[in-house]
Formats: structure tokens, sequence, C-alpha cells
């Protein structure tokens, strides 16, 4: 289970297997290109300084599933705390900034602090504070202005696929209703890699349109994973405090 609790509170990590498709699309009556896609997914209003998020967090690997609450508290682009508890217990608490990761879990007594560099070699997945702050709140990982794309229309969503020539290849898929981000993939074909994520239940509140369930999967020579959760409580812009501390005697953990 310490394994699990790392990896959930740093970050709940990556990917995704399709769920269904969030939201009904129809056929748009008028095909856009890529350019035309992307303006229209980032005029979706995404204004707010703090976001509170309570989730029911499973977590399934090929040796072990388990099911736990988590706490996720947001400073837009500056902060992000997730806490993971058992039976009310705190059992793993992250602390992540643009240039920082930290985090300790309780069944070991361990803890780690270094940045992205370090995590991603160890987790299997290239991260960084963008990549988790859009995953989590449903936005495409990657900043879609900066890349070149082709569009295509599958399953009444939008396909994007990046156009970049390298090793990894990344798409995402985009609803031709309202232009949210059903679901994203991205492939590391030389390292055997593959991180999917899927959103469903998108609600539109008032500063921010916000999924409520986010399924995550990955999958990597060493095995695969899936993380699903579901969105209980969800309340934005209000003062929010990010306490975070590793407790006396844990052994800290370095990556090479």
């Amino acid at each position: 289970m310490n394994k699990f609790l790392a990896l959930l509170a740093v970050v709940l990590l990556f990917s995704c297997k399709s769920k269904s498709v969030v939201t009904e699309a129809t056929t748009p009556a008028t095909y856009l290109k890529a350019n035309k896609i992307i303006a229209k997914h980032y005029d979706n209003k995404s204004d707010f300084s703090t976001l509170y998020i309570k989730a029911n967090a499973r977590y399934s690997d090929d040796k072990q599933t388990q099911n736990v609450t988590a706490e996720i508290k947001i400073k837009k682009d500056e902060q992000i705390l997730v806490s993971v508890r058992f039976l009310g217990i705190t059992m793993a608490k992250a602390s992540i900034t643009p240039t920082s990761v930290s985090y300790y879990e309780k069944i070991k007594g361990t803890y780690f602090e270094g940045d992205f560099s370090a995590l991603s070699q160890w987790l299997g997945t290239d991260l960084d504070f963008n990549k988790i702050q859009n995953m989590l709140i449903g936005e495409a990982l990657d900043d879609l202005t900066k890349g070149k794309y082709k569009e295509s229309l599958v399953e009444q969503l939008y396909r994007l696929d990046d156009l970049a020539n390298d090793n990894t290849k990344k798409t995402f898929y985009i609803s031709a209703a309202d232009f949210t981000v059903q679901r994203q993939e991205i492939t590391q074909t030389a390292e055997g890699r593959m991180i999917q994520v899927a959103y469903a239940n998108i609600k539109d509140f008032k500063v921010s349109k916000l999924p409520t369930n986010v399924e995550i999967k990955t999958f990597q020579p060493k095995g695969k994973s899936e993380i699903n959760l579901e969105y209980n409580n969800i309340t934005f812009n209000e003062e929010l405090s990010f306490p975070y501390s590793v407790p006396n005697g844990y052994n800290r953990i370095i990556i090479k």
C-alpha cells in the first residue's frame, strides 16, 4: 500500500483508458481546423484563484487495489497540496510547486524532496507542475497553442494529433459541442510507455468548467496502473492553507 500512497499523493499520477464520452456531442455543423478548435478550447473559462476538491480515489495495479479519500488544494499556477486518507487518517501528503516536489508516506515512514526530473524517472512518465494542474482540472496537458496539430473527426469528437516528429506521440480528443477535453493520450514509443486520461461528468461552474470524474491509466514495461477519481466536493476561490511538514524520524528517499 505504501507505493500506492506515494504515487497517489504525488499527483494521483497520469493516464487513462477512455471511459465513455463525457458529454453528448453532435456532429458539428461547421468542420473546424486545428487552430480554431484550440482557440475555442481556451475560450472556456478557467478564472479561479484557488480550488478545493474532496474525492474518492480508487487505485489498482497488477498486484493490488486500494480505496481511499483524497483532498486536493490548488493555488492556481503556484502550489498543489494533496492529502491521502484511509479511514480518516492521513497516510500520505504531497506538496507540488513549479520547481519542486515533496511528499511523505506514513506506512514506511519515508519522504522525498526533489524536482520533477528525479520523480519522472522513478515513476516512468514525464511530469511538470502545469501538466499535473491541467490534468486535475480537465485542461489539455500541453499548451496547444505552442504546437502544430492535424485535426480529424472521430466519434463526434475533434481529434488533434501532434505533428512533432519525435519519439513522443500526443493525441487530444475535444468535444465538438463545448470544446472541453474528453480524453488525452501520450505515448513514448521507445520507452514502451503510454499515458491516457479521460474525463466524465463535466460541470459548468460559475468560474470554470470542471470534470467531476477523472479516470487515469499508465502503461509501461514494468506494469500498468489505474486511478479513478470521483470529485464529491468542489469549491472555488476560498482562502486555503497549504500546511506541509515531514514528521520527525522519517527517512529520506534518494532517487538516482
